[in-house]
């Protein structure tokens, strides 16, 4: 019943409605007829403005009035094309307004060629009275003819709104029945969602609480970490230091040491000298004490080379910890210009590699400078460094967008990775493949952490001897976030 009722006021609303757009529709004509007499008299008062002043302005609102007046005439036309009583008005009206405005255009014209009484005597002696005579005609007959529109659509609309009205009342009767059950649902129902809303309430913010807190402890630990890390590396500075000075010296005691063994041998005989570490010169040994002088001098040769590589180490970490206390400042970049710069510091790399380095068009991103500046620099560096001796090097950086991201690509046709060590690379101080360049496994390592922060990823695709493509990702534009001061 409900659906039947509303269905009918539904229908008898719609139809009020259409009755109601006619009611309007003919006060619409009504007003439009008023809008071209108004415009035709104010064509004629332009006209008889500009025969008894000459002012240009008359002239011009003349040219305004009779443009508005053939407008007026258009809309009219379109506005009583359901009514062909009105349609055959419009065509006897069409004579008239057209008589007046071609009577006011010739008067313009005498008065354009400065003959005002002549334009005068064209308005005296023209017929525009009985022009503008049957136009009141015509126009009185269109709204006697609206006026009776008007009061039959008036009727029917009236009857529709009383119908709608009574449907509407009756309605309303079972609408109130069915109100108050609804209101006892929406009650019931009310009770449950809010004990349901408290519990889930009660749960977030149990859920909030710890995320804080795991938040704040995993704050905490990093920046434990770095500070651990600092110290560690920091720490081991100075005994290296003392390592470092007293292997000096246990060199600098092993020249003396081996003289004076080689002067109680030949008691300082006329032996051969051979030019030593520095500016000292020893005797020439031979025997066991030549080859216990060789041992000494490689162990030293070990101990001083490690001692460099601890000293790499430890600085590479000393880097690491102060980069990640350091705050992004996000820029625009304009990566292609930046990766040219790159390319030109290690031009002189490339040439001994015979290595082509192609950098296609790229996008531009929002992030910090010196952040992208370090990963490409590792990325192009790692290129140069990993090529296949004996076959020319290509490598190509690329870039697109997709879906708010940045994504660039660093290609070469070099050693390439064995897909069992893709993961391996990242990790810090870990190696993959042959060991016969220089280097502490840091720099992948340190560049996917740098990609990290940057609300970034990074993978690499790539098999043994067919070259390897490291791909990032980066947003396209990167604001301070947590991760700004917490990575």
């Amino acid at each position: 019943m409900l659906v039947a009722i509303s269905t009918t006021s539904v229908v008898l609303v719609n139809q009020s409605r259409k009755d109601n757009g006619r009611v309007v529709h003919t006060v619409e004509v009504e007003n439009q007829m008023n809008a071209l007499l108004l415009e035709l008299r104010r064509a004629e008062s332009a006209t008889r403005g500009f025969l008894l002043t000459s002012e240009p302005r008359f002239r011009a609102e003349y040219e305004t009035a009779a443009a508005a007046v053939v407008a007026d005439v258009d809309k009219l036309r379109s506005l009583i094309g359901d009514n062909p009583v009105q349609i055959e008005n419009v065509k006897r009206l069409q004579q008239p307004i057209e008589g007046l405005l071609g009577e006011f255009a010739r008067s313009i014209d005498f008065a354009n060629r400065h003959d005002a009484p002549g334009g005068v005597e064209v308005m005296r002696e023209a017929d525009t009275h009985n022009l503008a005579q049957r136009m009141n005609d015509v126009v009185e007959n269109m709204r006697a003819e609206e006026d009776r529109s008007l009061a039959q659509r008036t009727r029917t609309a009236d009857g529709t709104q009383q119908l709608a009205s009574v449907v509407t009342v009756a309605g309303s009767g079972l609408v109130i029945v069915l109100a108050a059950i609804s209101i006892w649902l929406v009650r019931r129902s009310s009770r449950a969602r809010d004990d349901a809303e408290s519990r889930m309430r009660d749960n977030n913010l149990n859920l909030e609480t710890m995320v804080d807190e795991r938040t704040a402890d995993l704050r905490e630990a990093n920046d434990e970490i770095q500070r651990f890390a600092y110290i560690v590396s920091h720490d081991l500075r100075s005994p290296l230091v003392n390592i470092m000075g007293f292997t000096s010296e246990l060199e600098q005691l092993r020249g003396d040491i081996f003289r004076r063994i080689a002067t109680l041998d030949r008691a300082g005989a006329e032996a051969p000298l051979m030019p030593a570490d520095g500016d000292d010169v020893e005797p020439l040994l031979g025997g066991e004490d030549g080859q216990l002088s060789q041992d000494f001098a490689e162990a030293l040769g070990f101990i001083k080379s490690s001692i460099a590589k601890m000293d790499r180490l430890i600085s590479a970490i000393l880097n690491l910890t102060r980069e990640g206390r350091r705050r992004f400042e996000p820029v625009k970049i304009d990566i292609r210009e930046l990766i040219a710069g790159i390319v030109a510091t290690v031009a002189h790399q490339a040439a001994e590699a015979k290595a082509e380095i192609h950098i296609e068009p790229l996008p531009s991103i929002v992030s910090d400078r010196l952040a992208i500046e370090q990963i490409f620099s590792n990325l192009i560096d790692n290129a140069l460094k990993y090529l296949k001796p004996g076959v020319p090097g290509d490598i190509r950086v690329r870039g697109r967008t997709k879906l708010g991201f940045a994504i660039f690509e660093i290609a070469d046709n070099g050693r390439g990775i064995d897909p069992r060590d893709h993961q391996r690379i990242f990790d810090l101080f870990r190696r993959a493949g042959t060991q016969d360049k220089p280097g502490e496994g840091i720099g992948l390592a340190y560049v996917r952490a740098l990609v990290r922060r940057l609300g970034g990823t990074m993978s690499v695709t790539s098999e043994l001897n067919r070259g390897s493509t490291f791909t990032i990702t980066l947003p396209l534009v990167w604001a301070t976030t947590n991760r700004n001061g917490d990575s």
